[in-house]
């Protein structure tokens, strides 16, 4: 019996009497109108296949999520509105409900409506019997939930970029429960306080079995309070960790209600910055970059732009520029600050034995190895390597350095054992590796792979603004060093050190100013407490002053002599490059050529 005949029977049993085929039909028709109000009145769509996949009845959500019309839905497949792919997934689910007569609830799928449009639909599906219990086809409960899988999508979206976060940042995040239990922490938890992941759910006394617990005080109160406006500052003995300084901080965890939940803390990793500050205060010697002139602030913003890059970098400059002390605030203020920065002067050894001291050697490799050696690249690995003096190493060791910088593998002299090494290189020199590598005495391909970026460290005269910082600096580490009062240099010293070429650039002035502290026992040093060369300055430079006619002259033959390099002019007339070129202009003294200033 179908469903027409069960209508039709359910009909003439509320009425009571037999009906006439012309009165049946109205009835039979009126009550179909009711069942279809019945069906367009439910929010969910409504459909009726047969077996072969064909729609025989459906209500008006259903041709609302589809966007045909009733009447169009009538008699289509429901291949018609799914591609291939689905199409197959559809069958294989109606083929499941079939041969094993379950209903399936929360079958979801893509389909494209009337004008193009996707969405995404959840099918719950049964069987549909004759009155012989025969399975003549299938019904189903669809309901749009387009909106609910995007507004998922995007949560879970939300969630995984909040989990990178969470993850990637430096500073420790652990969030607790009101009981002090942890919630959650990130990766820097296991590696500054060592919580792991899996310590979810445990009190943080607990979690802390390598360190003295000296930050369980600060986190306590922050814990009670809720939240803090100052910084705890800690020293935590760790004990894969002694050295660590840590700053923690910490505020509510609010849910939407804004009731409060728990409590974050932030802990953060500060020990490199703290005794690198220390360093700087104590050091000595002129170890930290200090200038105010443009130069210098093209160099501070350069390495500002370094600072966690891994890019190989090449410091060319005269000797005394401060290109090793440019290097070592390169690596201190990047990533690998908490790692070693090693040092190799290669003009001061030796090809075999700069090869050995850079890889290493085996025990036998040449006389004198008595035992296995680490070379500078393995004691350096993950940290920083400088290598001093770059233009000065042989073909050989240009060639094995190539490799290094392009593969990061090198072999220990007298091993065939390949190693790997993740050391930075930073290179310095003082010579021009440009004219070296025209004359063929350095690799062109070593020189463009150690010049990735290149910083030019001007001379101190190029810098003469810097000076008067440099002094002051000079005079307040030298007073430290020998105890002495002295406070400010005289205005006649200033001028000399203004107006003096410097050919030893920054290292000089330094050893000027120490010479000064040696001789001078009042609070100001005079001309008579520097270096000889530098008392002399003043008369020296009085000699270009005789006559109009012989300074022109003698500023001629020197440029002549040294080829228009302006550097060597100087030096060869004794007096300043500033001055020099004072004078040059004033002469209108011009090569034939553009002249560019060195």
């Amino acid at each position: 019996m179908d469903d027409e005949e069960r209508i039709r029977n359910s009909v003439k049993m509320l009425l009571g009497k037999p009906l006439d085929s012309s009165e049946a039909e109205k009835h039979l028709k009126v009550l179909q109108e009711k069942y279809q109000q019945i069906l367009d009145g439910i929010e969910e769509g409504y459909v009726e296949v047969d077996l072969k996949g064909t729609i025989v009845l459906c209500n008006k959500s259903f041709s609302t999520i589809t966007g045909y019309s009733t009447k169009e839905l009538l008699g289509m497949n429901y291949r018609k509105f799914v591609s291939a792919d689905v199409a197959e997934k559809v069958f294989n689910t109606y083929n499941e409900v079939y041969n094993s007569e379950l209903s399936n609830k929360g079958f979801c799928y893509e389909i494209t409506g009337r004008d193009g449009t996707k969405r995404i639909i959840e099918n719950s599906i049964s069987l549909i019997k004759d009155s012989r219990d025969r399975r003549k086809g299938f019904r189903s409960i669809t309901r749009d939930i387009t909106g609910r899988k995007h507004t998922e999508r995007e949560l879970e979206m939300h969630r995984r970029h909040l989990q990178a976060i969470f993850e990637s940042v430096k500073d420790a995040i652990i969030t607790f429960d009101s009981d002090m239990r942890i919630i959650e922490s990130n990766a820097a938890a296991e590696r500054i306080c060592g919580i792991l992941a899996n310590n979810a759910g445990k009190e943080f006394n607990e979690c802390m079995t390598y360190c003295m617990k000296n930050c369980f005080t600060a986190v306590k109160r922050i814990l009670e309070n809720g939240s803090v406006k100052e910084e705890y500052q800690i020293k935590c003995e760790h004990q894969h960790k002694p050295r660590q300084q840590v700053v923690i901080t910490g505020s509510k965890l609010i849910n939407s209600n804004g009731e409060r939940i728990g409590t974050v803390i932030v802990i953060k990793d500060v020990t490199v910055l703290h005794y690198l500050e220390n360093e700087l205060r104590e050091r000595h010697q002129f170890q930290n970059l200090i200038g105010k002139s443009v130069k210098m602030r093209d160099i501070f913003e350069i390495l500002s732009s370094l600072t966690n890059l891994e890019t190989t970098v090449l410091i060319t400059g005269a000797s005394g520029t401060g290109k090793s002390l440019v290097a070592k605030a390169l690596h201190y203020s990047g990533i690998r600050a908490a790692k070693p920065i090693v040092t190799v002067n290669c003009s001061s050894l030796p090809e075999s034995l700069l090869e050995s001291e850079l890889f290493g050697h085996t025990k036998g490799a040449f006389t004198g190895a008595i035992k296995d050696t680490m070379g500078r690249f393995e004691t350096a690995s993950d940290g920083t390597i400088l290598l001093d003096e770059i233009g000065d190493i042989s073909p050989r060791i240009q060639l094995k350095l190539l490799r290094v910088l392009e593969e990061k593998e090198y072999e220990r002299v007298g091993e065939s054992f390949t190693r790997k090494t993740n050391a930075r290189v930073i290179a310095c020199t003082n010579r021009n590796l440009k004219e070296k590598v025209r004359l063929g005495e350095f690799r062109e391909d070593l020189f463009y792979r150690l010049k990735v970026v290149e910083l030019k460290m001007p001379s101190l005269c190029e810098r003469v603004e810097d000076i008067p910082l440099l002094i002051e600096y000079f005079l307040n580490t030298f007073r430290k060093k020998f105890s002495k009062n002295i406070y400010k240099v005289s205005n006649q010293v200033l001028e000399n050190f203004m107006n003096y070429s410097w050919p030893g650039n920054i290292r000089e002035l330094e050893h000027a100013m120490e010479h000064a502290f040696v001789f001078c026992n009042g609070p100001t040093v005079f001309p008579d407490h520097l270096p000889i060369e530098l008392q002399a300055f003043e008369s020296r430079t009085e000699r270009i002053h005789e006559s109009t006619e012989r300074e022109r002259d003698a500023i001629l033959i020197a440029l002549e002599k040294t080829g228009w390099n302006k550097a060597k002019a100087a030096r060869f007339l004794r007096t300043s490059r500033t001055t020099l070129y004072r004078k040059i202009d004033k002469y209108r003294l011009f090569q034939c050529s553009d002249v560019t200033r060195m």
